[in-house]
């Protein structure tokens, strides 16, 4: 329970936007918990932004629509926002403040946290390792995500994003730990916000899920204020309760816009594309607060989706996402233009911290040669593809002709899957070997002969027919 000041402010100097300016102020201090009571007894609260001298900047939370500067009373709390946590959380569905919207009552915890958190130290930091499994194929097999890590997706308007992170969220698994999902909606169109609970309802059902739902017609402050509620009662769930935790959050270009949002309020001097010159430092404040500690058996991983403007990876959004992420799973047009569900571009993506949790002991043995050898096949398949467009298939070798027969095959045999599938590991990996397969043994150079044995991998047949090659 928060514990209010009895001295309350009347001398509120201007509204501007989502900020209120109080006059006459002392002993305040940044990133305080406000309330302000309007004439009518309605209340709303806010978050000390700046103070200077005897001024203080309020973010106000539920907007400053309505409010008469002359009819205020602002009262401080003497400490930062706080929410409360615990497994009174798992399925609940709340707004971008924490506010249940499913009908039931206020979540209570066994201790309340403030929202604005800390990255965890980096010498308390343990390495990520194992994995978590998504059941979607070319991501565990290729771009494996780990416990522990900060993987972002990156994609762009008119693609899938949402449906993958949905999915994402409702099948992941922790190979049989404590798994919880913490999902927070950003920006979201009410068709958005509802497709999102439909999809998410069985995990909710079974108490393994968080729901924060943030629309585009909220207040742009409580967008600022969901990732870091969401990364909050993560952090509980993961370091107090043992639970490996996934936050997946979308869409991370919606909340660095109300940053900007609230940045021009504020009068700041911009930076790259009218971005404040912070904005990296805001990003690495969220992103770092996921990992594993020494000591404690919990994790918390962080799957962040953000759409680029224009396609453009050199945005500031992205860009700077992935000098602090680990990775990245990139979706592609072309992919999704042939009716391939996900559309992940291999080639692009990249988990750096697989190794960690991929091979003998995590996943298979075989998982990692198989990943370098698809990697390297793709990439020559490409190549053969661009020469293709430009000489036409018919001047291309037989060596090569395979390669267009391995990249069909590569889409429409293991990428391509069901909306709803949660694909088990080892047929993941059967499926690539499958893939696979249609080279002859002489271009699988990356894989050891004894594997290649076992799956009966043959080489070319003379004269340079393709067997079994996709009409």
């Amino acid at each position: 329970m928060t514990a209010w000041s009895e001295v309350e402010y009347t001398a509120v100097r201007e509204l501007r936007g989502p900020l209120a300016v109080v006059a006459g102020v002392s002993g305040v201090g940044w990133d305080e918990f406000v309330r302000i009571t309007l004439d009518s007894g309605e209340r709303r609260y806010g978050v000390v932004l700046e103070v200077d001298r005897e001024l203080a900047v309020v973010q106000v939370l539920e907007d400053t629509s309505g409010m008469d500067p002359a009819r205020l009373r602002v009262s401080f709390a003497g400490e930062p926002l706080r929410v409360p946590v615990g497994p009174g959380w798992l399925g609940r569905t709340c707004n971008g403040r924490g506010e249940p919207v499913d009908g039931g009552p206020p979540v209570f915890g066994v201790a309340s946290e403030p929202v604005g958190g800390t990255p965890i130290n980096p010498v308390r930091r343990e390495p990520p390792s194992d994995p978590v499994l998504t059941g979607v194929g070319v991501i565990d097999a290729l771009t494996t995500l780990v416990r522990g890590q900060k993987l972002p997706v990156f994609s762009v308007a008119g693609l899938p994003h949402l449906e993958l992170a949905l999915q994402i969220a409702a099948q992941s698994t922790a190979g049989g730990a404590a798994f919880s999902v913490v999902f927070a909606g950003m920006g979201l169109t009410h068709a958005d916000a509802s497709f999102v609970r439909d999809a998410l309802e069985e995990r909710a059902a079974a108490g393994e899920l968080v729901l924060l739902l943030n629309t585009a017609d909220d207040p742009v402050i409580e967008r600022i204020l969901t990732p870091r509620i969401a990364l909050t009662v993560a952090e509980h769930l993961a370091f107090a309760r043992g639970h490996h935790v996934l936050v997946v959050m979308t869409d991370m270009t919606a909340y660095a816009e109300a940053l900007r949002e609230v940045s021009a309020a504020r009068g700041e001097v911009p930076a790259r594309r009218a971005y404040p010159g912070y904005l990296y430092s805001d990003l690495a404040s969220l992103y770092e607060r996921c990992g594993r500690i020494r000591g404690l058996s919990g994790s918390v991983t962080v799957l962040p989706v953000l759409t680029m403007p224009a396609g453009d990876i050199t945005h500031p959004v992205p860009d700077l996402t992935g000098y602090i992420t680990e990775g990245q799973i990139v979706l592609s047009r072309q992919p999704h233009a042939l009716g391939v569900y996900p559309p992940v571009d291999a080639l692009s993506s990249l988990s750096r911290l697989m190794r960690k949790g991929a091979g003998p002991g995590r996943t298979r043995p075989d998982h990692l040669d198989v990943a370098a050898q698809t990697l390297a096949a793709l990439s020559r398949a490409r190549q053969v593809r661009e020469l293709s467009d430009l000489v036409g298939q018919g001047a291309l070798s037989p060596a090569d002709r395979r390669y267009l027969d391995f990249d069909q095959a590569f889409w429409r045999r293991f990428v391509a899957q069901p909306r709803d599938e949660a694909r088990p590991l080892d047929r993941t990996l059967d499926a690539v070997w499958q893939v696979l397969l249609t080279l002859p043994r002489s271009e699988l150079a990356l894989l050891p002969t004894a594997l290649l044995d076992r799956h009966g991998a043959r080489d070319a047949p003379a004269g340079g027919e393709r067997e079994g090659a996709e009409e």
